[in-house]
């Protein structure tokens, strides 16, 4: 039995903050620039003042906390944000990214997340937010693994896909292990994964979307000789591509 929570110095409270980053900031009608780079600044400087003052009431406490414990997870965490087009009437889109690398029990564990971040301004603050495309992975092979994802960013309710996560070189006697689950988003701590044999150089995996939309969040991982991958995907489930 593998359990996600081994991975809780290793940067997994990522994925908490990444479902409360942001939302209802302080700033003007009009999403500036100054704003994004004055956001951007105070995350790499660990400015939790100017975090604080951005948030509402209620987030103050909980946000300043999350980031610390990213912070702390990944101490040299960088953090970049440009503002998207957007199609979307009356909302705003930032791309995220998120970096980082820390030394565990003489192994370097590398962090890249990349997420876009979708929300609509209301009276001067950010709100209704939602993050799309998240893509997170939490990995100890100095990239010496050849390992390609393919889950896609966007299905239809009710609409079967593929999942497939492909060793592209593919070891011929040695076992590798590995397993993918659906998670939700309040629930994921609590999860664990059963690693399995993965006979067949990667996870390959066809599933349902529900029948509502949302979004659905994959994990997984995969163990190999040469070292270990986390990774967590988000798809969004809607109702009309």
């Amino acid at each position: 039995m593998f359990n996600l929570n081994l991975f809780k110095n290793i940067g997994v409270t990522l994925y908490l903050f990444i479902y409360l980053i942001i939302p209802y900031s302080a700033i003007t009608q009009t999403l500036k620039v100054d704003f994004i780079r004055n956001l951007e600044i105070s995350l790499n400087k660990r400015d939790l003042e100017f975090i604080k003052k951005n948030f509402r009431n209620d987030e103050k406490q909980n946000i300043p906390k999350q980031f610390s414990k990213i912070v702390n997870d990944f101490p040299d965490s960088k953090w970049k944000i440009k503002r998207l087009k957007s199609n979307v009437p009356n909302k705003e889109i930032l791309r995220i990214k998120v970096s980082g690398e820390k030394m565990v029990n003489g192994e370097m564990y590398t962090l890249n997340s990349n997420f876009d971040y979708l929300f609509s301004i209301v009276n001067g603050k950010i709100d209704q937010g939602i993050v799309k495309n998240l893509f997170t992975t939490i990995r100890n092979d100095d990239k010496k693994i050849d390992i390609s994802f393919k889950i896609p960013d966007k299905v239809l309710t009710g609409s079967k896909y593929d999942i497939d996560i492909i060793l592209n070189k593919p070891l011929e006697e040695v076992i590798i292990a590995g397993a993918i689950k659906p998670h939700q988003v309040n629930s994921f701590f609590e999860q664990e994964i059963l690693l399995e044999p993965l006979s067949s150089g990667g996870i390959f995996k066809i599933t349902r979307a529900p029948s509502t939309p949302g979004i659905q969040i994959w994990s997984g991982i995969i163990a190999h000789p040469e070292g270990m991958i986390t990774f967590t995907k988000s798809i969004d489930i809607v109702d009309k591509l």
